[in-house]
């Protein structure tokens, strides 16, 4: 798939996404899924985390052909921010408008930048491709698990 393909399906993704949140009330989003699983809220807050890293990920790979950048520990991440007793529309904010934002900047990548070398913690080299194709995965992965149990419609991205 081309990065503009990628940018315009993640552009509707989010859309719709944000469209079923604001739809979505605070028992809907705080409601436990189970012993020790986040719950919607909590999953919101790591995506919105994701992005954030992402976002870096993706201009310090542009800017520098290449980046090493930390491991996540998104247990702590998702615990130290409190996620769970957040404002659900504040956070849908800030997840719509980062998301936005990243699917832009898809487009922007150069293909000669795709290659780009890229270090995440202890993991082995990746490139900055399979970076990009690899967030749109982790969004839609946790998407479904948001969305799990409820009648909705989305258009979900293509695989490659």
């Amino acid at each position: 798939m081309s990065l503009d393909s990628l940018s315009r399906e993640m552009t509707l993704l989010v859309a719709d996404a944000s469209l079923i949140f604001r739809q979505m009330g605070v028992g809907d989003w705080t409601r436990s899924r189970g012993d020790g699983a986040w719950t919607r809220l909590e999953i919101l807050g790591h995506l919105i985390d994701s992005a954030i890293n992402n976002h870096q990920r993706f201009v310090r790979a542009m800017a520098e052909g290449g980046v090493t950048w930390p491991g996540y520990d998104q247990a702590a991440m998702v615990s130290v921010q409190r996620f769970g007793s957040a404002n659900p529309a504040q956070l849908v904010n800030l997840w719509e408008a980062l998301n936005l934002y990243l699917a832009r900047l898809i487009a922007l990548i150069p293909a000669d930048k795709l290659d780009a070398r890229c270090v995440i913690g202890c993991g082995p080299p990746v490139t900055l491709g399979y970076l990009v194709a690899d967030y749109g995965d982790h969004m839609q992965h946790h998407l479904r698990q948001i969305f799990e149990g409820m009648p909705v419609t989305v258009r979900w991205m293509m695989a490659d």
